[in-house]
């Protein structure tokens, strides 16, 4: 949902909105960072890095595990980390170090880290490729990477009940083939080409389900609306009377699907790899 780890800082104008919708965000997006965790295996001592980590996670979740280490949190959005430096004063964690960097240029040396996480945001690196081999120059021979990406449009109900409802009521340019988006990353085997590309070794994939539990659709809307960088750069260009169509039909079509509590379904990829 962030706007990227690319070469154009996201600015100020999600901060507020991420740290308003932090609490739920990290629900549907902890069972991918536990098995980024698992994947990677943090030992006492170890210098980790988390990459385009936003307001902390996993970075902060590593950091409390390994007090003699050190987890290096990095994003592109200076603003972020300071969401993140507070999570971590909040949490009373000090043994990590925020740094706004681009992944596709990290200012690290080589062979500097036992281990990196990336929790989704591979699909909005300008340079998958690069990134790729960014982090493997930096990881330590015999080191453990894991990320995560999201898994097909038609497991994540969560985004296309928006998005799709968007799409149906705007003529909106189609996304060009291999640009950055939600779903860049979905194509099975696609993720272990690029990291075994890389020089990785020992390239798994697993599927992670999750559920964004808004309890509403009220809720659900106004955090779409709010921290979703691509639907509220659609709905800026909507009117008013396009927007309210858009949120009406949103409501029906999730309420059809969840007559109750609503909890929706969203599923991602887990792709670890050794150096």
């Amino acid at each position: 949902m962030k706007s990227g780890n690319s070469k154009k800082n996201p600015g100020t104008n999600f901060q507020v909105a991420w740290k308003k919708w932090d609490n739920l965000v990290l629900d549907v997006l902890g069972p991918m960072g536990d098995e980024i965790v698992r994947r990677i295996r943090p030992a006492d001592g170890e210098r980790i890095l988390d990459i385009a980590a936003g307001t902390g996670e996993p970075g902060l979740t590593i950091a409390a595990m390994i007090p003699r280490g050190k987890v290096v949190i990095t994003d592109l959005a200076e603003d972020m980390l300071k969401v993140a430096v507070e999570n971590a004063a909040r949490r009373r964690i000090s043994n990590i170090e925020t740094k706004a960097c681009d992944v596709c240029d990290l200012p690290f040396a080589d062979n500097h880290f036992d281990a990196i996480s990336c929790r989704f945001e591979f699909m909005f690196f300008p340079d998958m490729e690069l990134a790729a081999r960014e982090m493997f120059r930096v990881l330590n021979p015999g080191g453990r990477m894991a990320t995560s990406v999201w898994n097909v449009p038609e497991k994540n109900f969560w985004v296309t009940a928006t998005m799709g409802t968007i799409q149906r009521n705007m003529e909106l340019p189609p996304n060009p083939p291999g640009a950055p988006g939600m779903f860049r990353c979905c194509k099975p085997g696609l993720m272990k080409e690029i990291f075994e590309a890389a020089g990785f070794k020992n390239v798994t994939e697993t599927t992670v389900p999750s559920l964004l539990r808004s309890g509403t659709v009220e809720t659900y809307w106004n955090m779409m609306t709010e921290v979703g960088a691509p639907i509220v750069a659609a709905l800026s260009k909507a009117d008013v009377a396009m927007k309210e169509k858009i949120r009406r039909e949103v409501f029906e079509v999730v309420a059809r699907r969840y007559p109750g509590e609503v909890a929706i379904d969203a599923s991602a990829l887990v792709i670890s790899a050794e150096k």
